[in-house]
């Protein structure tokens, strides 16, 4: 029985300031300049309801914050709403779509955060995505102290994620690590302290292998 082509859903991960917004509008470009039909999009966010979420989980009013359990429930009601409004039917029509963050983020911030068991994260994760899963997820690492200057270098205020702690941010990296390694199928490690151009050239490097473009891109 032929293999199956993965969907032609990526999804970009890692932490705060390794340049995933970046590198997407790269992917984003090149995959159009070879007629793609492309679709770009971020998590939480992505639909109007699920861009509402995003400003309450990311922006909480007032000085309150959410617990664990209680973000979970919200970027996974998001992608929920992402998934069955923008996400789905892009691919039935044969569109890439290339996300800004995705279940992994989830996995990797709430367990990182406490509060949420590993087995109530992969439940939640398994009735909400169903088989939509990514065909190839570009996994973003640095050091903290590159992704710090970066961060501090962006213009605007910083959300609820980003004003967390430096072991925070070392745990999540952590995470995303430890997931990249489990999952080596669908996940690739790519250096993001290198330069932009290194960066995308790595990813795309993965893209052309994941979905045999080798013909179509010389």
């Amino acid at each position: 029985m032929a293999e199956l082509e993965p969907l032609r859903f990526i999804t970009l991960e890692g932490g705060e300031g390794v340049g995933k917004s970046t590198l997407q509008r790269a992917l984003a470009e090149r995959l159009s300049s070879h007629g793609f039909d492309v679709i770009t999009t971020r998590e939480p966010g992505g639909t109007p309801l699920a861009e509402a979420v995003r400003e309450l989980a990311l922006h909480p009013p007032g000085n309150e914050s959410w617990s664990a359990m209680s973000e979970a429930l919200l970027m996974n009601a998001a992608r929920s709403d992402h998934l069955e409004k923008l996400i789905r039917p892009a691919l039935r029509v044969g569109k890439w779509v290339i996300c800004d963050r995705f279940a992994d983020s989830t996995r990797v911030y709430q367990s990182v955060k406490g509060g949420v068991s590993t087995d109530i994260l992969s439940s939640m994760e398994a009735s909400v995505l169903g088989e939509t899963r990514p065909g190839l997820t570009l996994v973003l690492d640095a050091p903290l102290e590159t992704t710090a200057g970066r961060r501090s270098a962006r213009n605007g205020p910083s959300d609820a994620f980003e004003q967390r702690d430096h072991a925070f941010h070392n745990a999540v990296r952590q995470g995303f690590v430890a997931i990249a390694r489990a999952e080596p199928e669908r996940c690739h490690l790519i250096d993001a302290a290198c330069s932009e151009t290194e960066v995308f050239v790595a990813a795309w490097s993965q893209i052309v292998a994941k979905y045999n473009l080798e013909e179509l891109v010389r």
